[in-house]
């Protein structure tokens, strides 16, 4: 299926466990007074505070990692998830991404 399709099942299913699940939030990027305010967007962001990336592909690169990291430092955010359906098994296609920065900004 589709990423967008993963996406929208994935939120109703965090929001029926109870959850809040934010699709397609914006990130802003903020440099020397500029701000650019739809830099990215997070495909999921659980109780303001998890961000998941969603894949639908055969293999994940080094740069979805990287791209989750990015939103985790720019948002100021401790832990995401790269989530790639497209693997033979769910727990291939999960990784663990932590902000070890986080809290220490600003």
């Amino acid at each position: 299926m589709l990423e967008s399709v993963y996406e929208i099942l994935l939120a109703e299913s965090v929001r029926s466990a109870g959850l809040s699940c934010q699709r397609q939030v914006p990130v802003p990027i903020k440099f020397r007074g500029v701000v650019v305010d739809n830099a990215f967007k997070i495909d999921l962001l659980v109780e303001n505070c998890l961000v998941i990336e969603l894949k639908s592909t055969e293999r994940v690169a080094p740069v979805h990692a990287k791209q989750v990291l990015t939103y985790l430092k720019l948002m100021d955010l401790p832990l995401g998830f790269v989530m790639n359906f497209g693997q033979s098994t769910f727990k291939t296609g999960l990784q663990r991404v932590a902000n070890d920065y986080y809290g220490k900004i600003g």
